[in-house]
């Protein structure tokens, strides 16, 4: 364990040099390999992996899902241990797996981004009518209604939407009850704490109050 710890600690100026991103990789590869704890290796090998890659600059990588890559196929990543271990530990196929992974991940992670933006967008076009309407919602709430339109039931608390945008709490009250005031959400109650649900027609509204004449906020 200590040697795998100095592995982990080493850096670009240790001799033999190593890649970080190999280094980042064979830390997941020794973890799964060795199995040191009686359970949660995987979950450790994965966040070792994320944290070395993190250390090394590569802070993209933590927007990334390397699990739902490997969900996907999982036979194919028990196969690139199996080859290793069969190939007098040759860890090049867990290497070569693990790196196709990734690019697999950034390009997931590319998709995403851009289906945000064309998401984005498109509830621009649905509030381009009203300026008005467009200055009264701020970027977290756009970002929310987003997520509503093509979540359809899905339930907004109060203590999420803060924690999702890293404001306090009254501020993120303030956003959802402003979007309920616009008949947009609905307001419930489970336990003691306020749900929000997007209006079953949703589009629809966000149509009607576009094309609706709304005083501008005061400065």
């Amino acid at each position: 364990m200590q040697r795998l710890c100095d592995f982990a600690n080493a850096d670009e100026t240790t001799e033999p040099f190593i890649h970080p991103v190999l280094r980042a990789i064979l830390l997941h590869f020794m973890i799964g390999y060795d199995h040191p704890f009686a359970d949660g290796n995987g979950r450790t090998a994965r966040a070792l992996f994320y944290w070395s890659m993190a250390r090394s600059g590569y802070w993209l990588m933590e927007y990334t899902s390397i699990s739902h890559i490997l969900r996907k196929a999982p036979s194919s990543y028990i196969r690139a241990y199996l080859h290793a271990e069969t190939d007098s530990n040759d860890t090049t196929y867990f290497l070569l797996h693990q790196l196709r992974t990734i690019r697999r991940a950034i390009a997931a992670l590319h998709d995403y981004v851009d289906r945000s933006v064309q998401e984005q967008r498109d509830t621009e076009r649905l509030l381009a009518p009203s300026s008005a309407l467009r200055a009264q919602l701020n970027h977290r709430q756009v970002a929310l209604i987003n997520h509503a339109l093509r979540s359809p039931g899905e339930d907004y608390r109060v203590d999420a939407h803060q924690r999702s945008h890293g404001v306090v709490y009254q501020t993120a009250r303030t956003d959802l009850l402003a979007l309920e005031t616009l008949g947009l959400l609905t307001r419930g109650k489970r336990g003691n704490a306020y749900v929000f649900r997007a209006s079953p027609d949703l589009q629809e509204r966000l149509r009607n109050l576009a094309n609706t004449k709304i005083p501008a906020p005061r400065n």
